[in-house]
């Protein structure tokens, strides 16, 4: 059964590797075993971070890239193909929001910034989709692999305020499930698509609108625990046991599925 889930010596590449979150999912799977690469466009970020969880047994390595930079995603194949040869799994976590992208209870969407939600779009659709193309001569060396996008429970049950990123989420939605057949259909029935739509975890991004500067819940976080079953903000680690599933053999018949993990949010109707 642990052979099952073994991520051993995966090639893993994880873009946005830096945040809160792909910081503990990169430090995880290097731990398991796995051939980590950890991706970002800011390199004392990405050196500070490998520096923090390289250990005589970790296998993780720095790939300095701009997820919606073309010619920058040429460059890191062209290193991932020096290196391995091949990739076995893809985690695109890079993504985020931006103030103009948002509509607060006092603006409607004559207030919308265009330029910001260009931007959202393009770091989040744009920022998974161009690493996808990119590495996809990667995995077609063994016509087998694994790549997993980040929803967002903002993509599936539109929430107040996130339009930008909610729209960019939905975007997620559509294109793992529309690669998810394009590959069975033109590549391989072993390179698979999917994603994981986190609930509501505390981030560098969200904090300070979950939380005052007492750590007290403001009325947004309140809104959210209370339509939250288990009553509670995930951890960084809760992730882990889906995206390894993702990653390993586990899921080898699991594509075009997007997998919450939310504590029940989605779930629930607020009755």
């Amino acid at each position: 059964m642990s052979d099952l889930f073994s991520v051993d010596n995966k090639i893993i590449v994880i873009s946005g590797a830096t945040g809160i979150l792909g910081s503990a999912i990169t430090a995880y799977l290097a731990e398991q075993g796995a051939n980590v690469v950890a991706l970002g466009r800011n390199p004392d970020k990405v050196n500070t971070l490998i520096g923090e969880i390289k250990g005589t047994k970790h296998k993780v390595s720095p790939l300095i890239a701009d997820v919606t930079n073309a010619q920058d995603l040429e460059h890191a194949k062209l290193k991932l193909e020096n290196g391995f040869g091949k990739i076995d799994v893809l985690i695109n976590m890079a993504g985020g929001n931006m103030a103009g992208a948002v509509i607060t209870p006092e603006q409607s969407i004559l207030d919308a910034g265009i330029d910001d939600l260009n931007k959202v779009m393009e770091l989040n659709y744009m920022g998974s989709f161009l690493p996808i193309k990119t590495f996809l001569p990667l995995f077609l060396k063994d016509l087998k692999g694994s790549i997993v996008n980040i929803s967002s429970m903002a993509a599936q049950r539109p929430v107040t305020r996130v339009l930008g990123y909610g729209s960019a989420k939905a975007a997620i939605d559509n294109l793992t499930k529309w690669l998810a057949i394009e590959f069975c259909h033109k590549h391989s029935v072993e390179l698979r698509v999917n994603a994981i739509a986190p609930g509501f975890f505390l981030t560098e991004q969200n904090r300070t609108l979950l939380t005052g500067a007492d750590g007290e819940l403001t009325k947004r976080g309140r809104q959210i625990i209370a339509n939250t079953p288990m009553g509670r903000f995930g951890k960084p680690d809760e992730l882990f046991g889906a995206l390894q599933w993702l990653c390993s053999d586990a899921s080898k018949f699991v594509t075009g599925t997007i997998i919450p993990v939310d504590g029940g949010f989605n779930a629930y109707s607020g009755v």
